[in-house]
């Protein structure tokens, strides 16, 4: 698997920064991390303070000015463009303030979704989704579109659809925070019932620190450097 068989992610001298009018803006400075398998890791900070770039580094969807990404031992950015979408298929899960689910489709066509277009069969596809739907409590609204569910419905939905291909590492982005505290908490606990059960590592931003609070590890971005809580 990786140089160390324990650390699913590493993040090295990771800088991004922003032209702002004549002005660059350094985002992130020389930002180090690493995340071992199973470990659930909460990132905090103030709004703007680029909590969401350094998470969409660490998931391969914005490339670093300086630094490298090693996830289950293959550096990002040393992949082509095709290697390193399968990598985010194969390997991670991401969750979403919003739900992102396509609203044509059921929830279990949704949160099947990932296998399908890493090629599954249907068959296998849909089992699979039905089983992550099930744990999530969602298990009796298999064939409902996401406009006939509510908020915290979808968002569950939502979570299994980044659990369902099993993926070594999951990435929320406030992934409750468009949800009332009750509901909120509700997935949240959900949410870290799967991460120990399936053994994923878990990163999420939060601005919530009650929920940072039930994480293994805590850390805050703060004038672009990332310093433990």
């Amino acid at each position: 698997m990786s140089e160390k068989a324990s650390i699913m992610i590493s993040a090295q001298g990771i800088s991004r920064g922003f032209r702002q009018g004549p002005k660059r803006v350094e985002v992130l400075k020389d930002v180090n991390l690493e995340v071992a398998a199973g470990t659930s890791l909460a990132i905090v900070g103030a709004s703007g303070a680029g909590k969401s770039t350094l998470l969409h580094i660490l998931g391969g969807l914005d490339k670093p000015d300086n630094g490298k990404v090693i996830v289950d031992g293959q550096s990002l950015w040393k992949l082509s463009d095709s290697e390193r979408s399968d990598l985010r298929n194969s390997r991670m899960g991401f969750i979403y303030q919003f739900h992102h689910l396509l609203p044509e489709f059921t929830a279990l066509e949704n949160v099947a979704m990932p296998l399908l277009i890493r090629g599954e069969p249907v068959a296998t596809a849909a089992r699979s989704a039905n089983d992550l739907l099930e744990k999530v409590g969602l298990g009796q609204r298999l064939d409902h579109k996401p406009g006939e569910l509510s908020g915290g419905e979808r968002q569950r939905a939502a979570v299994a659809r980044a659990l369902v291909g099993n993926p070594g590492l999951v990435l929320g982005d406030e992934p409750t925070g468009n949800l009332d505290e009750r509901t909120a908490n509700h997935v949240f606990e959900q949410l870290l019932e799967l991460n120990s059960e399936l053994n994923t590592s878990l990163i999420l931003v939060t601005h919530d620190m009650r929920l940072a609070a039930k994480m293994n590890q805590r850390f805050e971005l703060h004038l672009g450097c990332l310093k433990p809580l």
